[in-house]
């Protein structure tokens, strides 16, 4: 069995991918001593010894553990944002690309995505390589994720009323200046030219979240229609499990949509609503699934030569 560990199993993210690891017969999770989590001398035994690292840090502590590394043999997936735009890297989206999926298989060092470039990438990039928007585009994202996207402190300020931060709104915005760590990300692996404009928001519930994506496709030149615009993403994620298309007819009969539809998944379902002139589009995942431990979970599984879906 392989062994993994995961650094920072303590944290929102790591204790959710240690629920979908345990009780697995084709690894074997190992854990640092509560009281040993700051000596370097301990983390740096069990970072090298390990066939396989999930870094779960915040990313500087994310850095400092890729350091301590000298073992040439141990994979390492990164949780936080330290090397998602890093060339040496992979970006851990299996269904990003053609190809994604062997190089995520192939690599010692893959970046796990961001909740919302996850969201973003995913609607964005098919429309991209299909030629239908171009990579100079100015392109716009408006999404509300579940309190748990923004970690225990975030976590705190919703759950903890004796808090003198405690958030009494249903819903709030933030990131105003437009200068989010996402936002790199997003511009890099979604191959455009400039970055988008990223309007986040979070909501009084735990996790979940819609990410959309408006289009004014009468401003484009190649002015694709909603079913050009559909058919391109369907067909980009043609036969994968954890991404689905809906049907035109399935979006049109929708009112609405739930935030909270896919927790406790690993699936991102994707939705085109608008007519021909515009689009809106949107993707519907689970922060902590798809945007974040299921992710992780499924890109270990592909570099460790296991089955795909194993534990999700």
């Amino acid at each position: 069995m392989a062994k993994v560990f995961i650094d920072g199993e303590a944290g929102t993210t790591g204790l959710q991918i240690r629920e979908r690891l345990e009780g697995r017969r084709d690894i074997e999770l190992v854990s640092i001593d509560p009281a040993k989590r700051k000596d370097a001398d301990a983390r740096r035994a069990l970072l090298n010894s390990a066939d396989a690292v999930i870094l779960c840090l915040p990313d500087d502590a994310a850095r400092e553990a890729v350091g301590l590394i000298e073992n040439d043999a141990v994979k390492v997936i990164d949780a936080s944002t330290a090397h998602r735009i890093e060339p040496d890297w992979v970006y851990g989206f299996a269904e990003m690309t053609k190809g994604q999926r062997e190089k995520i298989a192939a690599a010692k060092r893959v970046s796990n995505p961001g909740c919302y470039p996850t969201g973003f990438i995913g609607l964005i990039r098919p429309l991209i390589e299909a030629k239908l928007v171009p990579a100079g585009a100015q392109t716009y994202v408006n999404a509300v994720s579940g309190y748990s996207g923004g970690g225990k402190s975030m976590i705190a300020e919703f759950e903890d009323e004796t808090s003198p931060n405690y958030a009494r709104a249903p819903v709030r915005i933030y990131a105003m200046s437009q200068h989010h760590k996402h936002v790199p990300e997003m511009r890099v692996q979604a191959g455009l030219a400039r970055p988008p404009i990223f309007m986040p928001s979070v909501g009084r519930y735990y996790k979940g979240m819609i990410v959309e994506v408006p289009i004014a496709l009468q401003n484009l030149s190649a002015t694709p229609t909603l079913s050009q615009v559909h058919a391109a993403i369907a067909s980009h994620y043609s036969g994968e499990r954890f991404v689905e298309v809906a049907s035109l007819e399935e979006a049109a009969a929708l009112k609405t949509l739930d935030p909270e539809g896919l927790n406790g998944t690993n699936r991102m379902k994707l939705f085109v609503f608008g007519h021909d002139g515009e689009a809106r589009l949107v993707a519907l995942l689970d922060n902590l699934g798809k945007g974040a431990s299921g992710a992780a979970v499924q890109n270990l599984n592909l570099m460790l030569g296991l089955e795909e879906s194993a534990g999700l």
